[in-house]
């Protein structure tokens, strides 16, 4: 019997077919790409933050395996929301079961269910409410504008805000994005929480400027500036957990670049994959195989392109493990 001491190890040795080896092989790529001087982009749907990802994405950040993040605004809130109140969380295992009667008694408990996880809307929420409408308030009063990420950054350095951390700060995604200084490009911010709390103190009056919150188009704009500064440079790969906006958003930038912008030398992607539970089906935008990319000028025909049909918060990690050596 083979014993591994890793979790490389034990992945190389079993994963040898169909999508366990995608797996594989699209880790190995990510690592082949990034080792050749290459920069990747890495983007977030789902509910990844509260799944805790950081626990091995922060570690990607910090060994500069990762260089940029476009994320859900769920994702940039959620992952403050556990390291302020991961105490707090109620975990709920049998969460198939639940009657419509039991979800009442959760809202009633002020307890935000995610699957099996339920997000206490006192300790997390309500808690980074009243931290970020400070730095909102002091942006609009000093006429300065952020975009989401860096409002969050200005909270995850509130000495009132770091009392409360509750799980080491290394297994913080953003707090590790923080400190490398990397891009978190945020689209959509609006289907948030905070970006709903954003829109309601702006109809209160507490908020005035309601651009003091930079908009999704020049989230794109960053984004292209980015894109093109960095690709001078270097194969900007991308890495899309899930589906969504977090993904769509972003791989549009080069083909903006390239035929809106009529900048036909703009490099296109050098090198993607997908983990999604997404299946291709009538017009799936989430669910489309890579190739259907190329028509809108995204990929190339030598890109290399995986999709890997299985749970994200199941298969990135091992894929990150698998690239961190671990």
């Amino acid at each position: 019997m083979t014993t591994h001491k890793s979790i490389s190890s034990f992945l190389h040795h079993h994963y040898r077919h169909f999508n366990a080896r995608t797996v594989i092989d699209a880790s190995e790529a990510y690592r082949k790409h990034v080792d050749a001087g290459g920069r990747m982009l890495v983007t977030l749907a789902g509910a990844m933050s509260t799944a805790e990802l950081g626990l091995s994405l922060a570690e990607m950040i910090r060994q500069r395996k990762v260089h940029a993040i476009c994320s859900t605004g769920a994702n940039l809130e959620e992952d403050v929301f556990n390291l302020v109140a991961h105490n707090h969380y109620r975990r709920v295992p049998n969460y198939r079961e639940l009657t419509p009667q039991d979800e009442a008694a959760l809202l009633a408990s002020h307890m935000n269910r995610v699957t099996d996880t339920c997000i206490p809307e006192g300790e997390a929420i309500r808690r980074i409410e009243g931290a970020v409408l400070r730095q909102w308030m002091a942006a609009e009063a000093r006429g300065e504008r952020y975009f989401p990420s860096e409002f969050l950054f200005r909270v995850l350095q509130d000495p009132e805000v770091r009392r409360s951390f509750q799980i080491d700060l290394r297994d913080s995604w953003l707090y590790a994005a923080m400190e490398a200084a990397i891009p978190v490009f945020v689209p959509g911010w609006e289907d948030s929480t905070l970006g709903n709390m954003y829109a309601a103190h702006c109809m209160a009056g507490d908020v005035k400027n309601v651009h003091t919150v930079r908009t999704g188009i020049e989230t794109m704009i960053w984004l292209a500036e980015w894109y093109t500064q960095t690709s001078a440079a270097a194969s900007i790969g991308f890495f899309q957990i899930g589906g969504g906006i977090a993904g769509d958003f972003p791989i549009c930038v080069v083909p903006m670049l390239r035929q809106d912008m009529r900048r036909a030398d703009t490099p296109l992607w050098g090198y993607f994959c997908q983990i999604s539970d997404s299946t291709t089906s009538y017009g799936s935008y989430s669910g489309a195989v890579p190739n259907e990319k190329i028509t809108w000028e995204k990929l190339g025909a030598e890109t290399p392109k995986f999709i890997i049909e299985s749970d994200a918060t199941i298969v990135a990690p091992l894929i990150f493990a698998d690239i961190l050596g671990w």
